[in-house]
């Protein structure tokens, strides 16, 4: 008998929580529709959702978040649905997760080790996969209180993917030495990334990073613009391990372009942290370009988590240019409601529309090494600079004299530079990474 997909797919029951509306603290989100994120996450995760209850109060409970008869609610919703796991969009401390477990005989887990199960499962590079075992160790150390029931329920599932399935078993000292060495692998790698910014910054080498909130599309749009195969779905945090590639803008001077891991709310400070190796490419990129979704009605409150994370960062100082990407998926209203502007643009990755303007305005705002128009003069033999000059610049005229030829091209202010009688001429170290 054949089994359907749907049929092995693990249930889940989800669990928001929230200040009562009446609150007098400021809610920075709304609960639903951080819920409806929980529940895109644990399809991403691989699980289908069977139910939902969102819980408001003045203040969470200290022993279960949500309160004891609430508690005695979900397991009552849970069991009912054949859940098999019961997921929390909120951080739950090492007591409340405890008394989760026993209160609702289920395996319980919250939204932070949710993320890190699904970077878990995405992380290809060792990079990814230092940073994801120790942002998983990070989060489960505190959480290990003896052989509990924590241990038990981890036996399989959502939740339970990665280095730390195996790591549980290991007692705290063996835990606190894991991280060390894996830390210790992670300096490494930012040893690596700054030697290979550094011969970048050598050769003048511009990195342009692309930067938004989870499956606004940056991944389909890095592969339009540099024909790459980098993997894209609907699916959140597709993209996990940094892919850069050299793109040509219409100056006809050569940047790096770099895809990176999307941002989300609620991301966990501990995961930014170990995820430093890599966001540290954002932080030496001389622009950053910002994919939001247009289409998306929570596009500003997206917005905000993404500029949120930057100042975590402490990478707002970068010139930035705002891309509203999927563009195709608006009516004519709409689209006249977008932001405009000199630092704005409009395209759709999936139709190409708006990629000329894109790459143009990309160019422009480099002014950190601008456009220049200059004449140069060679041996006519020099066929190497001339054909460089061609692949690089945007060549205006040429005039050939006895053995002499003068070039009049636009170009970089530093290829002009390199370019000039008695430097050194490579021209593979000035176009490629």
């Amino acid at each position: 008998m054949r089994i359907r997909k749907e049929q092995i797919l693990e249930k889940a029951y989800l669990v928001g929580w929230a200040r009562s509306r009446r609150a007098s603290a400021p809610v920075d989100y709304d609960p639903e529709e951080s819920l409806e994120e929980l529940r895109e996450l644990v399809t991403s995760a691989g699980a289908r959702v069977v139910g939902a209850a969102l819980q408001f109060s003045p203040e969470p409970d200290p022993a279960t978040l949500v309160g004891r008869g609430k508690a005695h609610e979900i397991r009552v919703n849970a069991r009912a649905a054949h859940a098999g796991v019961v997921i929390f969009d909120h951080d739950l401390t090492p007591t409340q997760l405890r008394n989760l477990e026993e209160s609702l005989d289920s395996k319980v887990i919250d939204r932070t080790q949710l993320i890190l199960d699904i970077f878990a499962s995405r992380a290809r590079s060792r990079e990814g996969q230092l940073q994801v075992e120790l942002a998983q160790l990070n989060y489960l150390l505190p959480r290990l209180s003896g052989r509990g029931t924590l241990l038990s329920r981890l036996g399989g599932g959502i939740g339970t993917r990665g280095p730390g399935e195996q790591q549980l078993e290991f007692d705290r000292r063996r835990i606190r030495a894991r991280i060390q060495r894996l830390a210790q692998g992670i300096e490494k790698v930012r040893s690596e990334r700054a030697l290979h910014r550094d011969h970048r910054r050598e050769n003048q080498l511009f990195t342009v990073a692309l930067v938004g909130y989870t499956n606004a599309g940056k991944s389909t749009l890095f592969n339009a613009l540099t024909r790459a195969r980098v993997s894209t779905s609907d699916r959140l945090f597709v993209t996990l391990d940094p892919t850069v590639r050299v793109v040509k803008l219409p100056s006809h001077r050569r940047v790096l372009l770099s895809d990176t891991v999307g941002f989300i709310r609620k991301l966990p400070p501990h995961l930014v942290a170990a995820f430093r190796a890599t966001l540290e490419e954002l932080e030496s990129s001389s622009l950053l370009v910002q994919v939001t979704d247009a289409s998306d009605p929570q596009h500003r409150q997206q917005e905000t988590a993404v500029e949120h994370l930057l100042e975590t960062l402490g990478i707002v100082e970068t010139p930035r240019l705002l891309v509203w990407n999927k563009i195709d998926l608006l009516d004519d209203a709409l689209r006249a409601r977008l932001l405009r502007g000199p630092r704005v643009a409009e395209v759709s990755a999936a139709t190409g529309e708006g990629f000329q303007v894109l790459l143009q305005k990309i160019d422009e705002m480099l002014d950190a090494d601008p456009i220049v128009e200059a004449e140069f003069e060679f041996s006519a033999g020099d066929g190497e600079r001339l054909a460089f000059l061609h692949r690089a610049g945007n060549v205006l005229s040429t005039r050939y004299e006895d053995n002499r030829v003068t070039v009049r091209a636009q170009l970089a202010k530093s290829l002009r530079e390199r370019l000039q009688p008695g430097r050194t001429f490579h021209a593979d170290s000035l176009t490629h990474s």
